[in-house]
Order: structure tokens, then sequence, then C-alpha cells
């Protein structure tokens, strides 16, 4: 391994260390893994950043470093949230419902103008209580009770085909990575920096007009997205 950066060496021994855990294992502080390893505390530190980052541990303040849950997968395809995890535990704050004027950004996606009323829906999606992703769609004009009607169902494309009559007939999705923010650090209980997977997907109807425009930012440390294709 010569020419390998120390701290990357380091990071292949602690991921050794931890092989056998289970999630939520508490790791030896940094000061015992320098003096196991022989290395440096700085060195440490950086290798746990960068395993951190990948969501192979967990850094509290005040209470330590942990094993992490494994990533989530996630196969995106003509589906909600909520139905790419049929079967998990998901709970949704709903962090507001309105009526706004639509940004260049996402009249460009709905294909409207800029100005026009579309119904907004802001939310974080949580696992057993842990939050996970941040959500916001974009609907084109106004949709009466969709407060009721969402909190019934859970899921917003079971809320637009079973209260509205809308059925979704294909998606455009562009993924991307993006750093948190203060506002979406905060929502989604991680630290400022760290990295994201933004979705920005488009939803039509079956004669192509845009029904749904979303941004959804997910936690790059707890998700992978896995795509599927067939071939003829």
């Amino acid at each position: 391994m010569a020419g390998t950066p120390k701290y990357y060496r380091q990071k292949l021994r602690i991921i050794d260390l931890i092989a056998d855990a289970a999630p939520g294992d508490p790791l030896p502080t940094e000061r015992e893994l320098a003096e196991r390893f022989d290395t440096s505390r700085t060195t440490i530190r950086q290798a746990l950043t960068e395993l951190a980052m990948e969501g192979r541990i967990e850094r509290t303040q005040g209470r330590g470093t942990f094993v992490a849950e494994p990533p989530i997968i996630a196969v995106r395809q003509l589906t909600s949230f909520s139905e790419d995890l049929d079967g998990a535990r998901l709970d949704s704050d709903v962090l507001g419902i309105s009526e706004e004027p639509a940004s260049p950004e996402v009249a460009s996606g709905l294909g409207i103008a800029a100005g026009s009323a579309v119904t907004r829906v802001d939310r974080v999606r949580r696992r057993g209580g842990a939050p996970l992703a941040h959500e916001t769609a974009h609907l084109p004009g106004s949709y009466a009770r969709i407060a009721e009607e969402l909190a019934a169902r859970g899921s917003l494309y079971r809320t637009l085909r079973e209260a509205y009559g809308i059925t979704l007939a294909s998606v455009d999705d562009e993924v991307a990575t993006e750093l948190a923010g203060p506002e979406e650090a905060a929502l989604l209980g991680i630290e400022i920096g760290l990295p994201l997977l933004v979705v920005r997907r488009v939803a039509r109807a079956a004669d192509g007009a845009p029904v749904e425009y979303t941004r959804s930012a997910f936690r790059g440390d707890r998700f992978r997205f896995r795509a599927s294709a067939s071939t003829d």
C-alpha cells in the first residue's frame, strides 16, 4: 500500500474493526484508536470523518461514535417515496401545505408560466423516527382538502389517484449531489456541509402534461439508489 494516505490505511483498519459489529455498537474513542493503531488522533479523526460521510458510522456530539444502520436502497420507478420503500415503517412530518406562485424553476418543470398558482407540499420523510429525506412537491393549480386527503393516505401518488383521479404515466428523474445547508441540515439531523442526494422529478399524466414537480433531498449517508432496466 505504498503511497496510500495514512488516514486511508487507518480507515481500512477501522472498517475491519467494525465488520462484525451491530448497528448502534460504540466505537473506541479517537485516543483509543490512535493508541491501538499507533498513529495520531488527527489521522484517526480524518478516517472517521470519511467513514461518517459514507454512512458507515454515526458521530453524535457528547455521546460518541457508533456503527451506523446499513444504507437504505431505494429502487426508483413510477412510484412515490412511500411506495419505493414498501413494507418499511414510514412516517411524514408535514411542514406545510399551501398555494403559492410558481418560481422559475418550478414553472419550468411544470411547463407553466412563472407566477402561476401551484400547491406546495413540504414534508420530512422518516423511517423508524429517523429523518431520511426532505421532500417538496409542487402541483399545478389548487387541490381542495389536500391536507386531509394526504393525511388519510400518506402517499402523495395514492392521494392523487384516489382523491383526484390523477394517474401518473411517466416520470423523469434528475439526480445530483448537493451539500446540506443550515436549514436542510437541521431538518435531517445532520451536520452542515454533509452530502445530499437530490432528486428532481417531473411526473406526467398519460397525455404528457406535467402534474408534479418535486425536489427530494436524501441523506447521503443513509441512501443508495438502484435503477433497473431491461433490453430487448
